[in-house]
């Protein structure tokens, strides 16, 4: 990609605070986007082939958006904690394998998007995200939900085509939690903790594709209480 085409991008980016450059082959972040960081509300450089992103990522505080999905990433450097305003992190479709303790201090996020990556652990350290509305672990390599998910105050947690076997119970104390997906994983019916249908908030609750019939759920004490909520709530829409 040409300079001036760079150059008159982040003119405009300028002026708008939004800086989009996706699907040009790019190979690293821009280093002339510095000059932009007190500017910068929205970045997307997705469909890229950025390998690193640069600790000066944190430089940006006014950031609000920041979306690099389909790009080569390995790893997201801790100095993105610093960006508090930040309220959507999308990262789909790169290798990265594992999160750094600091995405815990990016208190106004809403969303968090690491689908088709290469997670093996659920993530940890994500329960000071108060504001969490989504977060969106599909197509990554998941095979336990560990007690430590009853801390997060996420409205809807999509683990679809994960390698989950074990779900913990603890997932029914989630305060927030509505939606809850786990199509295409590894699950049995004994995997399924019956206080998800019986206790908790989720109105929602998506498990096609595993190693049982979705029909046999109805055997397993709490479906009606399930389906209450699932009514009420679809009513709501109608």
């Amino acid at each position: 990609m040409g300079n001036s085409a760079l150059k008159s991008h982040l003119e405009t980016s300028q002026k708008t605070g939004v800086f989009q450059l996706t699907g040009k082959g790019l190979q690293e972040v821009p280093e002339e986007l510095q000059r932009l960081t007190s500017n910068l509300r929205t970045v997307d450089l997705s469909g890229n082939r950025i390998e690193v992103l640069p600790v000066s990522i944190g430089n940006f505080l006014q950031l609000k958006s920041l979306t690099l999905n389909c790009n080569r990433l390995t790893s997201v450097p801790s100095e993105i904690g610093k960006l508090k305003k930040l309220e959507t992190l999308s990262l789909n479709g790169n290798r990265i394998q594992q999160l750094p303790s600091a995405l815990g201090q990016l208190k106004s996020l809403r969303t968090l998007s690491l689908a088709g990556n290469q997670i093996a652990e659920f993530p940890s350290g994500l329960s000071t995200l108060r504001q969490l509305d989504l977060l969106d672990l599909s197509r990554n390599q998941i095979h336990i939900v560990p007690p430590e998910v009853s801390e997060l105050q996420a409205i809807e947690i999509n683990l679809n085509q994960n390698q989950i076997s074990v779900v913990s119970a603890e997932v029914s104390l989630c305060p927030r939690l509505k939606v809850l997906r786990l199509e295409e994983n590894c699950l049995d019916l004994t995997s399924i903790p019956e206080s998800i249908l019986k206790e908790s908030q989720v109105s929602l609750f998506s498990v096609e594709g595993n190693l049982f019939e979705v029909k046999q759920l109805r055997d397993l004490d709490g479906y009606d209480k399930y389906m209450e909520r699932f009514t009420a709530t679809k009513k709501k829409f109608t």
